[in-house]
């Protein structure tokens, strides 16, 4: 499509900079000989050595974009194909072809890969985002100031969404790297909810570390006023919130008043008072806090009213395959930890095979977890079944 490969980029980059082979090896922490093979396309990139490549020059995560190998979709959908100019003539000259109905397009195929994503798993809606992102990064520098702005919101959206695929891939630090990006494009951009929204996210990646405290404090600081969040996600908030408090061992009084003021919140959006009309609005629902209720009372010591609450909206047959596979291995968890062990191992291997479609690293780490619950009863066929199907 007219978009630079990697080592294209990094090349360009690098005597735009002036650097050599070896001044930049050494602050990128490799080999000048890597940085050759990479130029060239001898030696592909990966995301540790793409990342230091990136700070090194400045790049501001464009080359991090560009070094999944994986063949890239073309940017446009084909129903808007006629009406937009080509790729390779907005990379050419982004002042010229970048405009507002380019970043809406670009913001259509962001939602097109949030749709993948829940359908496909992470592995087939990242090369389309990361294309985007590529494409974003490129434009962002030469555009007109209202333009630049635009386009840094469809940015922190997919820089954010970039972040949550990593988590879901089980590549942390990865997702902590683009969660700090989505954060500083929206700063740019004037894009406060989503600031507040990237914090949540933040704080339920702490969630996936287990560091009890983090989850608290940016819940805490993503429920600021000054973040204008829409209702829904303002819901989001409180439940974070309840979480936290549950893991660091605040009464269950107040994780239950935590909870109640994010019922509150859903209340006010489905009462039409909350007219905020932002992208962020979509994107939580009542199935969702009976879900994330269930984790709370996980963290409070409650494991069977927990696996309770999974069944519930697992039944209900809403989820995206990627999602039903998660929660399931959430149940199992549970189940395993209010000593059911048969159960948990049942729900257990039908969550494996969610996981190994979906390529969900996040439920596989679930389901690790769920495993180390059932090791008083590892000798029994099912615990010892799911441990075996986990391991293949």
């Amino acid at each position: 499509m007219g978009m630079e490969t990697f080592g294209e980029a990094l090349r360009r980059l690098r005597l735009g900079a002036g650097m050599s082979f070896r001044e930049l090896a050494a602050l990128a922490h490799c080999s000048k000989t890597h940085v050759a093979d990479l130029e060239s396309g001898r030696r592909p990139p990966t995301a540790p050595i793409a990342t230091a490549l990136d700070e090194a020059l400045g790049a501001g995560g464009y080359l991090l974009a560009l070094a999944d190998d994986r063949k890239r979709a073309v940017v446009w959908p084909a129903a808007s194909v006629d009406a937009l100019p080509p790729v390779a003539a907005i990379l050419a000259d982004p002042r010229r072809y970048m405009d507002g109905s380019v970043v809406g397009e670009l913001r259509v195929q962001l939602d097109a890969s949030k749709a993948d994503d829940g359908i496909l798993g992470p592995s087939a809606a990242l090369p389309k985002v990361q294309a985007l992102i590529a494409v974003t990064q490129h434009s962002v520098r030469e555009v007109r100031p209202q333009i630049r702005r635009q386009l840094l919101g469809v940015g922190a959206d997919a820089a954010e969404f970039v972040g949550w695929l990593y988590r879901d891939l089980g590549d942390l630090p990865t997702a902590t790297y683009w969660y700090d990006r989505a954060i500083e494009w929206a700063q740019e951009a004037d894009d406060g909810p989503m600031q507040g929204y990237v914090l949540l996210r933040k704080s339920q990646l702490a969630y996936d570390r287990r560091d009890a405290l983090k989850v608290l404090t940016l819940a805490e600081a993503a429920g600021l006023e000054r973040w204008q969040l829409p209702a829904k996600v303002r819901a989001e908030v409180a439940q974070q919130q309840a979480r936290g408090y549950a893991m660091v061992g605040e009464p269950m009084d107040r994780v239950e008043r935590a909870l109640g003021e994010a019922l509150q919140w859903l209340d006010e959006f489905e009462s039409g008072r909350d007219d905020s009309g932002t992208q962020l609005s979509g994107k939580y629902s009542r199935a969702d806090l009976t879900l994330r209720t269930a984790s709370c009372y996980i963290e409070a010591g409650q494991p069977a009213r927990a696996a309770g609450l999974y069944q519930e909206v697992l039944q209900s047959k809403s989820l995206s395959r990627r999602d039903e596979g998660y929660f399931l291995a959430r149940r199992a968890f549970s189940l395993a930890l209010a000593g059911q062990p048969d159960e948990a191992a049942t729900v257990g291997l039908v969550s494996v095979q969610l996981a190994n479609a979906t390529s969900s690293l996040r439920t596989k780490r679930e389901l690790g977890r769920a495993v180390r619950a059932l090791g008083p009863w590892a000798a029994r066929p099912g615990p010892r079944e799911l441990d075996e199907a986990l391991r293949a």
